[in-house]
């Protein structure tokens, strides 16, 4: 068994573990592996949370949380689905259910677009080459931008450009439609613009210096 593990742990570090070796180790309650796991996802995990949460101490108790549900019900990842996808969706139920515990709005229940009920028209399936480029070339200043953003927007755009998830993947996390998806994702962006031209701007103006 032992070897099993060091094994695995040695593949991972190569870079060489796979969804179906993980779903393995964790079915075994391997807990070299957790320690692993943990370590490769702890940043990207607390980024998630506090992104949703927007409170440090919150998220750090809910990131303890996530690897708990990880060692009691590592049995039920099968290895279909991308590790990381399993784990986002463990983190927002998570978030989810604390939030309905305290008497607050869901992330399901955030209303899309304030009193403006139109219909909000998708013309591509992905954000402009410029968008992505801006979003991630300015993703420092971004962050604190975002987290005055609704949960829902913020959410989907930590998921589409921090963890650069596919939307059909963020639909799945999200259990929300593919449409409900690229609508959230799109207004995010809107609501992005101003500050995006901005420090394009700004990068503009100390390049001509």
């Amino acid at each position: 068994m032992r070897g099993a593990v060091s094994s695995a742990i040695a593949l991972a570090h190569a870079g060489e573990l796979d969804n179906a070796a993980i779903a393995r180790g964790l079915k075994r309650h391997d807990t070299e592996l957790l320690d692993y796991l943990i370590e490769t996802y702890q940043h990207r995990l607390m980024r998630y949370l506090m992104f949703l949460t927007s409170r440090r101490e919150v998220a750090e108790d809910l990131f303890q949380e996530v690897w708990i549900r990880v060692l009691k019900r590592g049995s039920q990842y099968d290895g279909r689905a991308r590790f990381d996808t399993w784990i986002f969706t463990i983190a927002r139920n998570l978030v989810i259910d604390l939030s309905r515990k305290r008497v607050m709005a869901s992330l399901d229940e955030m209303r899309e677009g304030g009193d403006d009920e139109r219909p909000f028209e998708i013309v591509e399936d992905s954000p402009s080459p410029l968008d992505q480029f801006e979003f991630r070339e300015n993703a420092a200043e971004l962050q604190k931008v975002m987290l005055t953003l609704e949960p829902s927007y913020r959410e989907v755009l930590s998921l589409r450009f921090h963890e650069e998830m596919a939307l059909e993947e963020i639909s799945q996390v999200t259990r929300a439609p593919l449409s409900t998806v690229k609508s959230r994702l799109y207004r995010g962006l809107a609501a992005l613009k101003p500050e995006l031209t901005r420090l394009r701007a700004l990068r503009i103006s100390e390049a001509d210096r």
